[in-house]
C-alpha cells in the first residue's frame, strides 16, 4: 500500500518576484498562517455582531413614528413614509446595488425636504429626522453584513455559518437593551421583521458575491484583497510550468505572476485568491483550466495564450478567433472542436486527437507541434445547413489519415504574419500599408508569400517573416495605418503615392485580381488553409506530399507523379507547347536582365522589377502579344512551371487580367 503524499505547507511563504520556473508545488497548502486566520476571523464575528446591532438600530428608527404615542401626535402618515422608503432602499440594493439605492433614497429625502419647506406641518417635516437616518444605518447594515460574509466564506463553511449567529446574537442584544434601557421605545414583531430583513437581504447577496456577473463582485473583491493580506504571495513571480494540481491555494496572492502553461487541476480555493493581471481572473478561464473540462462549451475569443490544458476534454467546444497561442493542449481531446481563426503560434498538440474539427483560418506556424497527434480527418470550413460535411480532408470520404500523418500534411513550411482584411477591403490601403511595414522594419524580412480571396470582399495577405518576428506588434502597427489610410481624402492618397507609385500600384493590382477573381496568388507557400489532398483507393490516406506541388500548371501527362496533385492538370499540344516556352524563355531572359540592374532581396525591391518588367513587355507589342496568348492557351500557373525566377509569381499576377482586356 503506497504512503499518502506528503502535503507542503507554504502558508504565509513570500515568493515574490521568485523564479520557480517548472516547480512542484502538488498538494501544497498555500494562503494564511494559522494565526492570522484566527486573528481575522475573531476580527469578522466582531463586525459580524456590528452588523446586527445595525440593522437593530435602522429597524428600531423606522418604525419609531408608527408607535402608539407618535401616531396619536403626528398620525400614521410620516410612520409610514419611513417604513416604505426603508422597504424601498432595501429591494432597489437588491435589485440594482447599492449606488441606485442611494440615488433613489436621496431623491426621495430631497422630495421631503422640499415639501416640509413649504408646509411645516405637513407629515414630510416630521420625517426628515427619521429617514435619512434609518437609510444611512439600513445600508451600514447591508454593506457592512455583505463584507463579513462574502470574507466569511473564504475561510471555511464552519465559520460562515458561525458569523451568521454571532449576527443574530448582536441583533437581539440590542432588542433587548433597549427595551429594558427605554420603556418609551415600543419594540414590536415589525422592529425584529425589519432586522431580519436586513440581515437576510445581507447574508443572501454576501453568500452570492463571487458569482459569475454578481453586481456585488466590488465587495467580493475587497473581500479577498483584505483576507489575502499575510497569506502566500506568488505577486509576480514566474511559474511558468509550475505544478499546483490538487493544491489548496486559498488566500494566496497571484497578482502579475507569469502562468505560462501552470498547471491547475483540481487546485481549490482559487476564486478567494489575488488573481488581477493573470489568465485565472476570468472566472470562466479559471474554471477550465481547474476541471479541465470544456466539452460543448464557448471560448470564442477568448485570450487563453500560455494555458496548460493537458487532457482536458475540449470536444466540440468552441474556439472561433481565440488566443491559445503557447497553450499546452498535449492529450487533449479536440474532437469536433471549432477552431476557426484560432492562434496556435507554439501551441503544444502532442498526442491531441483532432478528429472532425473544424480548421477554417486557424493560424498555425512552424513552432506549433503536432507529434502524434490523433487525427482521421478535418474540415476546412464550418458546417451549414447546404453543406453539414464542408471541405473534408482527406477530400474521399472513405479515406482517413494514417496514426501521426496529420502533423506533416498540415503544418506550415515557415512563420507567416496573416493580415485578414473582412470589412471594406481597400486594395490602395493594403498596398501603402505593407509598404510602410517592410520599410519600418527590415529586420523581419517581410515577404508576401499568399493572397487569398476569402467569401465575398474578403482578403488574407500572407506575409513570410524571420522566426524571432512579434507577429502581433506587426499586425498591430499593419492595421492601424491600413485604418488611417482608409479614411484619408483622394488628393492626400495621390500626393502620399506619388513618390513610390510602381511598387504599390502593382500590389493594389494584385489585390484587385485577387478580390475579382477565385483564385489566389501563392509564393513559395505549402500546407496552410484547405491543402488539397488527392484521393486514392486506399481506405488510409498515406501518400508521401514532401514535394508535392499543390495547384493546377503544365505538366507533361507522361510523367505525372502521386507528389503532382491538385488543380487542373492539362495535356498541351506540341504548339501550344512551343507557344509558352518562347513566351516563358523572353520572360526569363527579360527578368534576368533587370536583376542584373534592380536587387531582389526585399519586397519593394522585387515590386521595383516587376514594375520594369511590365512596362518592357507593354512597350513591345510583338512580346506582350506572345504573353498574352501564352495566358490564355495556358494560364499563370502553366507559365510559372517554365520560369526560374524569385519575382515570377508577382509578375503574373499582376499580368493576370490581360487576357481578359484583350
Amino acid at each position: 500500500m503506497s504512503a499518502k503524499p506528503k502535503v507542503i505547507d507554504i502558508r504565509g511563504f513570500n515568493y515574490k518576484q521568485a523564479n520557480l520556473y517548472q516547480a512542484d508545488f502538488t498538494q501544497c497548502h498555500a494562503g494564511l498562517p494559522r494565526y492570522k486566520t484566527i486573528t481575522q476571523v475573531v476580527g469578522m464575528y466582531i463586525l459580524a455582531g456590528t452588523t446586527g446591532v445595525l440593522a437593530s438600530f435602522a429597524a428600531i428608527i423606522a418604525t419609531g413614528l408608527l408607535s402608539p404615542t407618535n401616531v396619536s401626535r403626528f398620525s400614521i402618515f410620516p410612520g409610514l413614509i419611513v417604513f416604505i422608503l426603508t422597504l424601498i432602499s432595501l429591494i432597489v440594493v437588491v435589485i440594482r446595488g447599492f449606488f441606485a439605492s442611494v440615488g433613489i433614497s436621496t431623491i426621495f429625502l430631497a422630495a421631503l425636504a422640499i415639501l416640509s419647506i413649504f408646509d411645516r406641518n405637513s407629515p414630510a417635516s416630521n420625517t426628515l429626522f427619521y429617514a435619512p437616518l434609518t437609510i444611512i444605518l439600513e445600508l451600514l447594515a447591508l454593506y457592512l453584513g455583505i463584507f463579513t460574509t462574502a470574507s466569511t466564506q473564504t475561510y471555511s463553511k464552519s465559520t460562515f455559518i458561525q458569523s451568521f449567529i454571532v449576527t443574530f446574537v448582536g441583533m437581539i442584544s440590542i432588542f433587548v437593551f433597549v427595551s429594558v434601557a427605554d420603556t418609551q421605545t415600543y419594540v414590536n414583531w415589525l422592529d425584529l421583521t425589519i432586522a431580519v430583513c436586513i440581515i437576510f437581504t445581507a447574508k443572501l447577496i454576501g453568500y452570492n458575491a463571487f458569482q459569475l456577473e454578481s453586481r456585488f463582485s466590488g465587495i467580493a473583491h475587497l473581500a479577498v484583497s483584505l483576507t489575502a493580506i499575510g497569506g502566500t504571495s506568488f505577486q509576480e513571480a514566474d511559474l511558468t510550468e509550475a505544478n499546483f494540481s490538487f493544491a489548496n491555494l486559498k488566500h494566496t496572492d497571484f497578482r502579475a505572476a507569469q502562468l505560462t502553461r501552470t498547471y491547475w487541476y483540481q487546485a481549490k480555493g482559487l476564486e478567494f485568491s489575488r488573481l488581477e493581471d493573470t489568465y485565472l481572473a476570468n472566472p470562466k478561464i479559471r474554471q477550465l483550466v481547474v476541471m479541465l473540462n470544456g466539452k460543448a462549451q464557448n471560448f470564442d475569443g477568448l485570450n487563453l495564450e500560455g494555458v496548460n490544458l493537458k487532457g482536458a476534454n475540449l470536444e466540440n467546444a468552441s474556439f472561433i478567433g481565440t488566443n491559445l497561442n503557447y497553450a499546452n493542449l498535449q492529450n487533449a481531446n479536440l474532437s469536433k472542436a471549432i477552431l476557426k481563426q484560432t492562434q496556435l503560434d507554439g501551441t503544444d498538440f502532442t498526442g491531441a486527437t483532432l478528429t472532425g474539427a473544424f480548421i477554417e483560418d486557424w493560424n498555425i506556424t512552424t513552432n506549433t507541434k503536432f507529434d502524434g497527434v490523433r487525427c482521421e480527418c478535418v474540415y476546412m470550413r464550418l458546417p451549414t445547413k447546404d453543406d453539414p460535411d464542408p471541405h473534408r480532408k482527406p477530400d474521399n470520404r472513405q479515406e482517413v489519415f494514417a496514426p501521426g500523418e496529420f502533423g506533416d500534411f498540415i503544418k506550415p513550411i515557415f512563420d507567416t504574419l496573416d493580415l485578414y482584411h473582412n470589412q471594406g477591403v481597400d486594395p490602395r490601403a493594403i498596398a501603402i500599408a505593407f509598404k510602410e511595414l517592410a520599410e519600418n522594419n527590415p529586420n523581419v524580412e517581410l515577404e508576401i508569400v499568399a493572397i487569398e480571396r476569402r467569401g465575398e470582399d474578403k482578403i488574407l495577405l500572407r506575409a513570410k517573416t524571420v522566426s524571432t518576428a512579434n507577429k502581433s506588434e506587426l499586425s498591430k502597427e499593419y492595421f492601424i495605418n491600413y485604418n488611417q489610410l482608409k479614411a484619408l481624402a483622394e488628393q492626400d492618397f495621390k500626393a502620399l503615392i506619388a513618390e513610390k507609385e510602381y511598387q504599390i500600384n502593382r500590389l493594389e493590382t494584385m489585390i484587385t485580381t485577387t478580390l475579382e477573381r477565385p483564385s489566389f496568388y501563392a509564393e513559395n507557400y505549402n500546407n496552410q488553409g484547405d491543402t488539397i489532398v488527392s484521393e486514392g483507393s486506399k481506405q488510409v490516406f498515406n501518400n508521401n506530399l514532401q514535394g508535392a506541388q499543390f495547384g493546377g500548371g503544365l505538366v507533361n501527362a507522361d510523367t505525372v507523379t502521386a507528389g503532382q496533385i491538385g488543380g487542373n492538370i492539362t495535356n498541351y499540344n506540341p504548339e501550344q507547347k512551343q507557344n509558352l516556352a518562347q513566351a516563358a524563355a523572353d520572360i526569363q531572359q527579360l527578368l534576368k536582365q533587370l536583376s542584373q540592374t534592380y536587387p531582389t532581396t526585399t519586397t519593394s525591391e522585387k515590386m521595383t522589377v516587376v514594375a520594369k518588367a511590365v512596362d518592357e513587355i507593354e512597350s513591345n507589342p510583338t512580346l506582350k502579344a506572345r504573353v498574352i496568348g501564352a495566358l490564355k492557351a495556358g494560364g499563370t500557373e502553366a507559365l510559372k512551371e517554365l520560369i526560374d525566377h524569385p519575382v515570377v509569381n508577382i509578375l503574373l499576377a499582376s499580368i493576370d487580367g490581360w487576357q481578359e482586356a484583350e
